[in-house]
């Protein structure tokens, strides 16, 4: 396509994309999807078919581009990434082309997915900026790290939805907003393609995905926290609490330390910790610095696995 290509341009793009994006209706309301393979894979957010339990609806109804219906089920979800799967039994679909390397920032992105319900809705932007990381909230407590971001308009309902780039092929999956209340204007936030496809193939192949697990619960330092407990340091990620028999405990980390680097990478708040803890594998073995008191220490940490740990988090709570 070439360059400075304007509304033909992306007419003829929503024409060979639209296709491929699905309407996604569960009992708690709807989203969006692409399909992934043409035997029946459609990959979407994992937010979208799951519950407040973090747990898979039953009834996942999918509504193609031509109004066709089907049900799905629910093949795995990764709510680290916020990646799932869902599978129909139909061989035929228009499977999208997935994006194998990061756009550039400027280039062109198109949404469509079916906001508030409106299906098939096509909106347009650039890629606004690169490696977004999203804090730990109560409905993400792993947080979204190393997001895309777009100006195309995003809302609910395009949660799961295609972002394309100028030559049809799908950069990411619709993950995020910020709420004009925020004071934000235009910013949306996607989940990309390298992401979605690397999770997606793990749920396929095994329906679980592979996450390194520090095993401790962090906190960001501020001001009013350093002073109600005396805490050394302005920033850095405090640990509240240290999981019994993970691999933060095993190597003597304790509640109260403060990670000031982990894997040579600094640690200034929760976010950067996560982002480092990301790139890491289960059983890898990293150095991790912290301060303890007014004493600094370098801990070797062998990383756990998140699906374990949450088992033994389980079993401790039993």
């Amino acid at each position: 396509m070439a360059a400075g290509a304007g509304l033909p341009a992306i007419t003829g793009l929503v024409k060979d994309v639209e296709p491929s994006v699905v309407t996604i209706r569960t009992a708690a309301g709807l989203g969006s999807g692409v399909v992934y393979h043409s035997d029946g894979a459609i990959v979407t957010d994992a937010h979208v078919v799951e519950d407040q339990q973090k747990q898979p609806f039953k009834n996942v109804q999918v509504q193609f581009a031509d109004g066709s219906q089907t049900q799905a089920t629910v093949v795995g979800v990764d709510d680290v990434t916020d990646v799932a799967v869902l599978k129909i039994n139909r061989t035929d679909l228009p499977a999208a082309k997935f994006a194998k390397s990061t756009p550039e920032v400027g280039s062109m992105t198109v949404v469509i997915g079916s906001p508030l319900g409106l299906e098939e809705t096509v909106t347009s932007g650039i890629v606004s900026g690169l490696h977004r990381n999203m804090p730990p909230s109560k409905e993400s407590p792993h947080g979204a790290i190393d997001l895309l971001q777009t100006d195309a308009p995003i809302s609910p309902g395009n949660s799961g939805g295609a972002v394309a780039d100028s030559s049809g092929q799908i950069i990411g999956l619709s993950e995020a907003y910020l709420p004009p209340s925020s004071g934000a204007v235009a910013i949306g936030f996607v989940t990309p393609s390298t992401t979605v496809t690397e999770v997606a193939d793990q749920l396929l192949k095994s329906g679980t995905v592979k996450h390194a697990a520090l095993g401790v619960v962090p906190t960001d330092i501020t001001p009013q926290l350093a002073q109600r407990f005396s805490v050394p340091a302005s920033s850095g990620a405090l640990v509240i609490n240290v999981s019994q028999g993970g691999a933060a405990e095993q190597a003597g980390m304790q509640a109260g330390d403060i990670i000031t680097k982990f894997a040579g990478t600094p640690v200034t708040n929760v976010t950067d910790l996560l982002a480092a803890l990301r790139k890491q594998d289960p059983g890898q073995q990293v150095d991790i610095d912290v301060q303890r008191g007014k004493t600094s220490q370098t801990l070797h940490v062998t990383l756990g696995d998140l699906a374990a740990q949450h088992f033994l988090h389980r079993q401790n709570m039993k």
